[in-house]
């Protein structure tokens, strides 16, 4: 294929004297559907990463057939070059509909195949084509050698397909209903290596039986040139659920601001707590119990007892290396301090960059990490691995509230595929479980701003009062959280470390993962660019 860029002036539709079967082998209908036609499309999808950045072109990395009993689709590995000179990797599917009424919105080419006019659109949206991906994975059979490679659990069996749709609402990827009970994920942006959710989730489903994500069912990866694996789409079952744990705690913390006026709270009056000190709900006192409610701390209680027994699963493997645990060496703590150091820059340079769209207490509080630069960056460099004793293992890596379901009195965890902003690679390094920890506490810490933020008209109490009381809040929050988190996986003899080391852990994570979020939103909405300047001001400050 020619890297040249392809002129806008083309054709309105292309005719081919080629069948379906063999139309991905006619380059001049490859080059059609790699012209602007396909980068308009793509931009406009949701699933697309790229669109901060300006696409060069777009080139057919590979393509294989999806099919079934004749009926052929096409699968896409595009790869898609960006003039900043980096490059990423996305799956389409491809069928050819010839119905004018169908599709209107994923048109991608207008073509023509041996006089049948038509289009060539995304093929997850016929419901041919998510029939026969659910029939190849339900008939898949084990030890599967060929290219496409379908795999099905043990328990994914007796069934028939009866109805699909999508999902909706999401980002990255492409989730698909079928039978109002399994979720198909298919994997937009994809990586040369097996998908972490589809490891973590076949691993956790099959091998440790944990109970709290969706059941791993099945799955679809393809063997690529390089003779890689590369997961392309995750069956699992749906979780009945009311919601994520975001909205949950929303709405919790929305009553417990509310409570500070109803119950009459003087919130200097009440008694801190000390951070990172683990706590039973008997160590909360009455008067915080009375203003926060009792359902918050039992319900935070179960979110670290699931947070704990997935853990304990990934951290009690002796046989498959990818799950075995690991001691810190020189190696890890060679990786983690580029990577942070590389990353700390990026932000102090969109801090600059964005200095001019910040104003009040976000600005105060940017000027403040800017002054403390070199601070921060010693804490960085501070992390001795010869001085800690726990273990690393396999982790969620992208561990918050959004990533936790809420159904009655429980709690189920999804999406294992790590942080968007991570290579493939190190997504599955093995990392001390208390960075998933320190993920979900930057979520709390996240959720109690957000709320005051969302309703600040509500409130008769001052920003100022408001964010006392949150602080208050979540150390008792992550306090009770620890207190049940610590026993459970001690208990297990998971490794973690001793006190000192578990909060140096939690600190140098919590601050890692406030600035990891500081160029999310400097980049998409810098007036909550406060939420983490707070929480990297409260990690050095105190």
């Amino acid at each position: 294929m020619s890297k040249k860029e392809t002129s806008r002036t083309a054709p309105s539709t292309f005719n081919f004297d080629t069948n379906w079967e063999a139309l991905l082998e006619n380059k001049g209908f490859v080059k059609a559907f790699l012209s602007d036609v396909l980068e308009d499309y793509i931009i406009t999808q949701r699933w697309f990463g790229g669109k901060a950045s300006k696409i060069k072109y777009i080139e057919l990395a590979e393509y294989f057939r999806i099919q079934q009993d004749g009926e052929v689709y096409y699968g896409l590995l595009l790869e898609v070059d960006f003039v900043e000179a980096f490059y990423q990797h996305y799956f389409l599917p491809i069928a050819f509909v010839s119905d004018e009424s169908f599709a209107k919105k994923d048109r991608i080419l207008p073509i023509s195949i041996k006089g049948q006019e038509g289009y060539i659109i995304d093929a997850i949206n016929l419901e041919s084509f998510r029939k026969l991906v659910f029939q190849r994975i339900l008939n898949a059979e084990p030890n599967d050698r060929t290219r496409v490679q379908y795999h099905k659990s043990d328990t994914f069996t007796n069934l028939q397909y009866e109805s699909s749709r999508f999902m909706g609402l999401e980002q990255s990827n492409t989730s698909i209903v079928y039978n109002e009970k399994y979720v198909l994920k298919f994997f937009r942006r994809i990586f040369a290596d097996k998908n972490p959710d589809y490891e973590m989730s076949r691993f956790l489903s099959e091998k440790k039986e944990f109970k709290n994500i969706p059941k791993y069912l099945g799955s679809v990866n393809i063997i690529d040139a390089d003779n890689v694996h590369i997961t392309i789409a995750l069956m699992q079952d749906m979780v009945e659920n009311e919601g994520d744990a975001w909205d949950y705690m929303l709405k919790e913390f929305h009553k417990v601001f509310s409570n500070i006026e109803y119950k009459k709270i003087n919130i200097n009056a009440l008694t801190p707590a000390e951070r990172f000190k683990s706590l039973s709900i008997q160590d909360v006192p009455p008067e915080i119990i009375d203003w926060a409610g009792l359902n918050l701390f039992i319900k935070v209680q179960t979110i670290a007892k699931r947070t704990a027994e997935m853990h304990i699963a990934l951290g009690s493997e002796f046989e498959d290396t990818a799950f075995t645990s690991a001691h810190f060496n020189v190696d890890y703590e060679v990786w983690l301090k580029n990577r942070l150091l590389y990353q700390f820059q990026n932000r102090l340079n969109a801090i600059e960059n964005n200095l001019h769209k910040l104003n009040g207490l976000t600005l105060n509080l940017a000027h403040q990490l800017l002054d403390q630069k070199n601070t921060i960056r010693k804490r960085f460099i501070a992390f001795d691995w010869t001085k800690l004793k726990g273990e690393r293992i396999r982790v969620h890596g992208d561990y918050h509230l959004g990533q936790i379901l809420v159904q009655d009195d429980d709690f189920y965890i999804l999406d294992f595929e790590g942080e968007p902003e991570s290579t493939i690679r190190d997504r599955k390094v093995k990392q001390p479980p208390l960075k998933d920890v320190a993920g979900l506490f930057r979520s709390f810490h996240y959720a109690l701003y957000a709320t005051i933020f969302n309703n600040a008209d509500k409130y008769k109490q001052s920003q100022d009062d408001l964010f006392k009381a949150a602080e208050l809040l979540y150390n008792y929050l992550i306090g009770v959280f620890l207190g049940t988190y610590i026993v459970e996986i001690q208990d297990a003899n998971i490794n973690i470390g001793y006190n000192q080391e578990r909060i140096f852990l939690l600190k140098y994570s919590l601050l890692e993962k406030a600035i990891y979020e500081l160029g999310y939103e400097l980049n998409l909405r810098p007036q909550w660019a406060v939420i983490p300047l707070k929480g990297i001001s409260n990690i050095i400050n105190h």
